[in-house]
């Protein structure tokens, strides 16, 4: 994904916080995103479809993301069950930086269940692409979980405490993502993941 176009998409999304180019901002991160569909290990397969819920730690959204958030979620809707999560970040209102990491720690390891298989998105993690997160969600239905965790973090990153729970950690970008475009990307690649196991063609 070129460097540039990020940028693109950056600049856009500084501008929707002031309420404006937000059908450029949609634009933008579709054309973004597109790329042709390839196959996985589960192309054409039947896999156990586990329940996905999405835990994102930040601010309020603003409108715009939350349109984008309601369509890839109704999308999804028709593979499996899926749920998103708003964590607030800085719960407890602390100008101390580990204080407030520790806190958003807590809120989200007392979201995630036991038997859940939890992938954590962090720029540290491995790389993947939409054939390898269609693997992924594939894996996860054979690893006798019930329900597949996505965490997002806030400005600050993760804690401790989900980083030794996660079961895997991978990256959507090099690069540090906000979490509402981590959250509408990562959304709009479960999507196309699911069209490359089923073997269907990507509807924008």
């Amino acid at each position: 994904m070129e460097v540039s176009r990020w940028s693109q998409c950056y600049a856009v999304f500084s501008q929707m916080k002031k309420n404006t180019s937000i059908p450029l901002l949609v634009f933008l991160l579709r054309d973004l995103l597109h790329s042709a569909a390839k196959k996985s290990k589960y192309s054409g397969q039947s896999i156990r479809a586990i329940p996905i819920r999405i835990l994102t730690v930040g601010k309020r959204r603003s409108p715009g993301v939350q349109l984008l958030v309601e369509e890839y979620m109704e999308k999804l809707g028709y593979y499996c069950s899926v749920e998103d999560v708003h964590v607030k970040s800085n719960p407890k209102s602390s100008s101390n930086v580990k204080a407030q990491i520790d806190a958003e720690d807590m809120v989200i390891m007392q979201q995630i269940r036991h038997e859940d298989w939890v992938v954590v998105l962090d720029e540290h993690g491995l790389d993947v692409g939409s054939e390898q997160l269609a693997d992924l969600l594939g894996d996860a239905g054979r690893t006798g979980s019930t329900r597949l965790a996505f965490c997002i973090g806030g400005p600050y990153g993760h804690g401790p405490q989900l980083r030794n729970r996660a079961d895997v950690t991978i990256r959507l970008s090099s690069m540090v993502l906000n979490h509402q475009i981590a959250l509408i990307v990562l959304l709009e690649q479960l999507y196309r993941s699911w069209t490359i196991i089923k073997g269907q063609k990507y509807h924008h």
